[in-house]
């Protein structure tokens, strides 16, 4: 939505005749937000709401650091609220252009840019990327000396919709001083290999450096909060020859300045910060699957044919944000190592690809096939509000001849018309009994689902509706053989973020025998589908790592580690188990061994051992009221006995010990930890955003005491291709 408030009431203050010649003009206020409106300023999205807040807004933690009454606050519908707030025209009247910033650490996706002939010359971010900040706005002055004279705008940006998902801003004013923080730039000749930037310490995690060449981001640099100075080195040898914007924010207040001393040489003189070699940037996952660049989401599509696991998945051809919903896809022979291939579906007049999977039509009873082998057919949901013109949302197919490498819609589509106000996310598998095809579709409503049949993948007749309580999109319904008997199998229908329900399927009715269950405790594991046609019967999950961080990276966001499925009988009756699916094994190498031993108070057996990619597969014996400690990277996982509960980062799950044992898998990625415990029976997905300079792994007993049972530690080697 875009909209344009009428009354002025931020306002823009001219250049004082009165001040005499030689002395430092007045301050020009640019905007204070104390009105009931934004005035002038142009509205973009949701996130900004219908004018400046007063202070904090519902569930939010305290606002503070602003001046009067009202502020910028982009938390007005939550962190998952996007938008833009821009500026009218200006111009640039004094040295430096200053203003109280804070909310979300997320470069280019929460921040304020200071744009000049439609370019963004400056930028600014909020402190905080994890939890545990504060809300707290300081100052900040951009240096734009160079830029006097010249017509700007400014742009407040909310892009990110993950934690600190916001950005808080007060008081924009021109002055002839530098106010708080500052940010520096320089023109640089790149001529050399390395370009190192040294971090002294630093309060608030404000410290960055930036390298920009025509006006794009090439580097990004946040300093960590360290007690003596470091080195941070980028390689820039790709650069050679060009010339770029150097920008360095420091902190000056006190005795604490950063960044004091930058060298341009042949030499790495502390961590290999950022490359520009496709695959190997600081926060690129090694063994997950990311596309190459921009924005991608959930999964689709998921299908073994012809030697090859296909993973279809939604990308943005044209940004690093979400939006212009396409089949992005790729291939691996192992589900490990990928290859990305072209996009395979398009949007056209009918709207964008939202998500949806694909089969293969073994019999061919879509008519599709031409040649010897069948048909590799998709089925996705038409976005029609994207649309030209916008239409209600429908089920479409496409089909290949060559392997996936291209795809044809169907001249018959949509196959499915709108069902509801938002139905999508087709899910579809044969069903040999009844012989034909079934799709579960989410109706466009929360809780509502229904079953679709058809012959042929072109007529669709409903089966049946369900109701799954909080139920909401990325439906899918699969059956599993309990404790490995084909004798006695049940059916799991899940939704995106993973609740399901164990039950029966005829055909027909998919009959519940289980409340609603959960298998994922994380935050970041969201609208995963299995495999159609997996090898051996295998039931492979793969899902969205969504609301992670990726600061500098071209990509942004991630999946998570294909994870096999199976149900075994408990004391509850049949449940769902996951683990990381065995192929892992051929990319891993030992790096120690453990059995029955004691984990003493103070002890850490894992001190020797430093790295960032990590397989850690333990069985822990936690006396009563222990309380037993992984720490990767600086970030705790931790076990309570008296509670029975394991934690990470902001979420917990119950996780009782069996037989006083607990066991526990740890896959720990450049920017992701996924935990399976109790042989998968809970699993937990995060995102995080670790400190480079800390490689450390820890095993310790804070309270009471604890045996090893067993634990071995494997090394993961990356899956990427090495560049030369």
């Amino acid at each position: 939505m875009n909209r344009v408030c009428p009354a002025a009431v931020v306002f823009f203050v001219l250049f004082l005749a009165g001040a005499r010649a030689g002395e430092p003009g007045p301050d020009i206020l640019i905007a204070d937000f104390e009105g009931a409106d934004y005035g002038a300023w142009t509205v973009e999205g949701e996130a900004f709401g219908p004018g400046p807040a007063r202070g904090t807004l519902p569930n939010q933690m305290e606002v503070s650091g602003f001046e009067g009454q009202g502020l910028v606050n982009s938390f007005f519908n939550g962190d998952g609220a996007t938008g833009m707030l821009t500026s009218p025209p200006f111009r640039l009247e004094r040295d430096y252009l200053a203003f109280l910033i804070g909310g979300g650490m997320h470069p280019g996706e929460t921040c304020i840019n200071l744009l000049v002939n439609g370019e963004v010359v400056r930028t600014a971010t909020g402190p905080n990327d994890k939890a545990g900040g504060t809300e707290r706005l300081d100052w900040f002055s951009w240096d734009v000396s160079g830029l006097r004279g010249q017509t700007a705008i400014i742009r407040i940006v909310d892009a990110h919709t993950g934690g600190w998902g916001h950005i808080n801003i007060d008081h924009i004013v021109q002055s002839e001083r530098s106010i708080g923080t500052e940010e520096t730039t320089r023109e640089l000749a790149i001529t050399e290999d390395y370009l190192s930037i040294e971090f002294g310490a630093e309060q608030g995690g404000r410290c960055q450096a930036s390298l920009r060449v025509d006006g794009q981001l090439v580097r990004h640099a946040v300093g960590q909060n360290r007690n003596e100075p470091y080195w941070l080195t980028w390689d820039v040898s790709r650069l050679k020859g060009q010339t770029g914007t150097l920008s360095i924010i420091e902190v000056t207040r006190g005795a604490h300045r950063i960044a004091d001393t930058v060298r341009h040489d042949g030499e790495v003189r502390g961590v290999l910060y950022v490359t520009d070699r496709l695959y190997e940037e600081s926060y690129r996952p090694q063994f997950h699957f990311t596309p190459k660049t921009n924005w991608t989401n959930d999964p689709n599509g998921l299908v073994h044919y012809d030697g090859e696991y296909h993973l279809f998945f939604q990308h943005n051809p044209e940004g690093i944000n979400w939006g212009n919903m396409t089949w992005g896809h790729a291939v691996s022979p192992d589900l490990m190592h990928w290859t990305q291939l072209d996009h395979a579906i398009h949007p056209d007049e009918y709207g964008t690809i939202f998500s949806g999977s694909a089969v293969v039509d073994a019999e061919n009873t879509s008519g599709f096939q031409a040649g010897p082998h069948p048909p590799l057919v998709a089925v996705f949901t038409y976005a029609g509000e994207f649309g030209t013109p916008k239409r209600p949302y429908t089920q479409a197919i496409a089909y290949s001849n060559d392997r996936g490498r291209t795809f044809t819609k169907y001249a018959g589509n949509p196959v499915v018309e709108n069902l509801g106000p938002g139905n999508r996310d087709p899910k579809v598998f044969w069903h040999a009994p009844a012989a034909k095809w079934v799709m579960v579709l989410y109706a466009g409503t929360r809780n509502d689902f229904v079953l679709l049949g058809s012959p042929d993948l072109k007529t669709w007749e409903r089966l049946s509706n369900i109701t799954f309580p909080e139920g909401h999109e990325c439906p899918e319904l699969f059956e599993l053989p309990v404790d490995g008997d084909p004798a006695n199998t049940r059916w799991v229908l899940w939704e995106a973020a993973g609740r399901h329900l164990i039950g029966r399927f005829d055909g027909v009715t998919f009959t519940p025998e289980t409340e609603v269950l959960t298998s994922e405790w994380g935050r970041n594991c969201y609208a995963g589908q299995t495999y159609n046609n997996a090898p051996g019967g295998r039931r492979i999950f793969i899902a969205w790592m969504s609301g992670g961080n990726y600061p500098g990276m071209p990509f942004n966001q991630q999946m998570t580690f294909p994870r096999e499925f199976t149900l075994r009988s408990t004391g509850d009756g049949p449940r769902l188990f996951a683990r990381p699916i065995a192929e892992i094994e051929t990319i891993r190498e030992a790096r120690g061994h453990w059995a029955d031993a004691a984990l003493e108070p103070g002890a850490n057996p894992l001190k020797e051992l430093k790295g960032d990619l990590w397989d850690v597969d333990a069985v822990l014996r936690p006396a009563d009221g222990a309380r037993v400690v992984l720490t990767v990277r600086g970030t705790p996982i931790v076990y309570d006995a008296a509670k029975a509960t394991l934690s990470c980062l902001d979420t917990s799950a119950d996780v009782p010990l069996q037989d006083g044992a607990l066991s526990l898998r740890v896959l720990v990625d450049r920017t992701s930890i996924e935990i399976f415990a109790n042989d998968g029976r809970v699993v937990m997905s995060y995102c995080f955003l670790p400190d480079l300079l800390d490689s450390s792994l820890a095993l310790t007993c804070e309270e009471g005491s604890a045996r090893i049972g067993r634990m071995d530690v494997y090394a993961v080697r990356p899956t990427w291709p090495r560049t030369p």
